[in-house]
């Protein structure tokens, strides 16, 4: 007689960039634990890289405002997502962020009968409260990745775990400010301002000129700084730059590291920074149309994640029309010279550090794949 071992088969859905580096980490994890599980899904290179063998690819950020014009791509992806969950039939869905797409996908899954966990949960703390029943309908078990979240989760019946935030785990420099200077090929000798506007084509479409103006003033009145442009991974510039500013790809975190404060469009960047202990001035704009709706439908105080993680504003933001490049160089002017409020800022981004620190996301959430699916005790 002839036994069949049937191998363990895991689907990840990973609709935007960030989710796909969380997808890529997980992975890794996951293979560690079951070296010969297949894993397949949505994703891009970062997944592929890590083994993960992409039924569909989505190769750039599809935000809010974009959705439409890439509405026959999100269709067809998402054809491939259901023919992959019949064909396939793995043994788990991980839905990672990206909540119209994969709520959407998650209902597909359940009436597979797959168990679902859902990593990076959608911001129903936000907006769109209602979700919450929604979810608890369809998914096995939430993770989310900021300790605020499980309150939006309690009395739904469903199981919800606060793992920490996946970026808390990438963050590894040991480096002095001196050494990573350095290492990017600038002064060592001078103090650093990085300028970073944002990683989407609107976003730095929208934010480049204001950038532009805020690294004028910093070259006239204060000379003695390096102004660093960081340009996020798969972002490009389509014009040139004053020569006075310096332009890196990839290697954001080095450029905010070794800086003495950073002017950064709101976004997980600011997580980062908080992480790297980097002191900075938070800004942002949109379309007035989308403003108006955001203001609308959002229940947040706060746009900067280190100031909602906080629960308080610790650092300034300066949205719409505060987001112009006087009230930015104020800023950044003044926590440079006031040595106190520099302090105070960095005391709070450092207590921010302490909640994530102990958490390794990748590796709980892995270990979660297994108790869902009933691996983690099985003998094959």
């Amino acid at each position: 007689m002839i036994f069949y071992v049937v191998s363990k088969k895991v689907m990840i859905s990973a609709g935007e960039a960030s989710g796909e580096l969380y997808g890529a980490m997980l992975s890794r994890e996951v293979k560690k634990l079951w070296p010969d599980i297949q894993i397949f899904g949505i994703g891009g290179p970062q997944m592929e890289s890590e083994g993960v063998d992409l039924i569909a690819r989505i190769s750039g950020v599809i935000g809010f405002t974009e959705a439409v014009r890439h509405l026959g791509e999100i269709r067809r992806i998402f054809k491939k997502a259901k023919e992959a969950l019949i064909n396939k039939k793995p043994d788990i869905l991980i839905l990672i962020d990206y909540p119209d797409f994969n709520m959407a996908l998650a209902k597909k899954a359940k009436a597979a009968k797959i168990p679902i966990l859902y990593y990076v949960s959608p911001q129903v703390w936000a907006w769109r409260s209602g979700r919450v029943k929604k979810l608890a309908s369809l998914v096995n078990k939430v993770a989310v990745i900021f300790p605020f979240e499980v309150e939006c989760y309690k009395g739904s019946g469903l199981q919800c775990e606060f793992v920490g935030h996946p970026i808390a785990e990438t963050i590894n420099i040991t480096k002095t400010k001196e050494e990573l200077k350095r290492d990017l090929g600038i002064d060592p000798h001078k103090p650093v301002i990085s300028l970073l506007p944002g990683s989407r084509p609107v976003e730095l479409q929208r934010h480049l000129p204001l950038i532009r103006e805020v690294a004028a003033k910093i070259h006239e009145e204060l000379p003695g700084f390096q102004i660093v442009f960081p340009l996020a991974k798969g972002a490009e510039l389509n014009e040139e730059l004053m020569d006075y500013i310096t332009v890196f790809k990839n290697r954001t975190r080095e450029a905010v590291a070794c800086s003495e404060v950073i002017a950064v469009a709101s976004g997980t960047v600011t997580l980062e920074a908080a992480l790297l202990g980097a002191p900075m001035v938070v800004f942002y704009k949109l379309s007035p149309v989308t403003f108006y709706l955001v203001k609308l439908l959002v229940k947040n105080r706060f746009a900067a994640l280190v100031n909602l993680l906080s629960g308080k504003e610790i650092v300034v933001e300066l949205l719409q029309k505060d987001a112009n490049p006087a009230g930015i160089f104020s800023e950044l002017k003044r926590i440079l010279k006031d040595r106190t409020y520099r302090n105070n800022m960095i005391s709070n981004l450092n207590r921010i550090g302490e909640t994530l620190k102990d958490k390794r996301p990748s590796v709980r959430v892995a270990s979660m794949i297994g108790e869902i699916a009933g691996w983690n005790n099985a003998s094959t």
